[in-house]
């Protein structure tokens, strides 16, 4: 009798209540990760930011003229705030779980009483917020410097909690494969930089052949790019509407996929 109990509350407790101390333990854990380290994890990217936009603006932006309506500048910005906060929420999970397993500590993560669901939401807690901060920085250096107030503030905040929802999913992916510093470094290099580069980001992608626009918008972060562009400066290639769509619904596939490999131990408890 005493031990159909226990199954009945082990049951409860994971589908049931949630283990609130645990995961807010975590995602505490995941944020204070890249804050006491913030000139490299926030303030590096915001710096590396702007000197985009400055190299950009020397390189190109007088001849350029405006695009869509608005001055080249302006255009760029929102495609370099989204680029910079993706990179970060991907950095974040994917070193967190890769250097727990380089340095032999996931057990610590992977042995607390915390159900797939728990696990992934703290990881993913510490992504959001450092995109967030990130965000912010370069949302209030581009206010200041370039005088650009958002035309759709809400919109723009919702697609960049999904660019950092969606990208801090695919780091924990990665993450969980990657076993070595130099596998992590090919997955950056090769998959989620090539997706930041090519999705609009320096460009509109109006302006490529139908065969490349085509290939664009099957890339959920051009949809990324495009909402948060749509939320600065009001105008975009794609519907918003459609965008939201895009962007949850691959938000849904990857962390579903990342919540299989955390509840199950996927290449974590070998």
């Amino acid at each position: 009798m005493a031990q159909s109990g226990y199954k009945v509350e082990l049951g409860e407790r994971r589908f049931g209540r949630i283990n609130w101390l645990g995961m807010r333990t975590l995602a505490q854990r995941e944020i204070k990760r890249f804050w006491v380290v913030w000139t490299q994890t926030l303030m590096a990217p915001m710096v590396t930011a702007a000197l985009f936009l400055l190299i950009f603006n020397i390189a190109i932006g007088p001849s350029r003229g405006d695009v869509m309506g608005v001055p080249f500048l302006h255009f760029l910005a929102p495609g370099i705030l989204t680029m910079t906060v993706i990179q970060n929420a991907f950095a974040n999970t994917s070193s967190s779980i890769v250097i727990s397993k380089v340095q032999g500590n996931i057990v610590d993560t992977l042995m607390p009483p915390l159900s797939g669901v728990e696990l992934l939401l703290g990881y993913l807690a510490g992504a959001v917020v450092r995109g967030l901060f990130v965000a912010s920085g370069i949302g209030i250096g581009l206010m200041l410097v370039l005088g650009l107030v958002p035309a759709h503030p809400l919109v723009a905040l919702a697609f960049v909690v999904l660019g950092a929802v969606f990208l801090g999913g695919v780091g924990i992916i990665a993450g969980v494969f990657a076993d070595k510093f130099d596998q992590m470094a090919a997955i950056t290099n090769f998959i989620v930089t090539p997706l930041a580069f090519l999705s609009g980001t320096f460009y509109s992608v109006a302006a490529l052949p139908p065969v490349l626009q085509g290939l664009s918008r099957v890339n959920p972060v051009f949809y990324l790019i495009d909402g948060v562009r749509f939320g600065v400066i009001g105008t975009s290639d794609s519907s918003p509407m459609l965008g939201a769509m895009v962007c949850l619904g691959a938000c849904g596939a990857v962390c579903a996929l990342a919540w299989w490999m955390l509840r199950t131990g996927y290449r974590l408890k070998n």
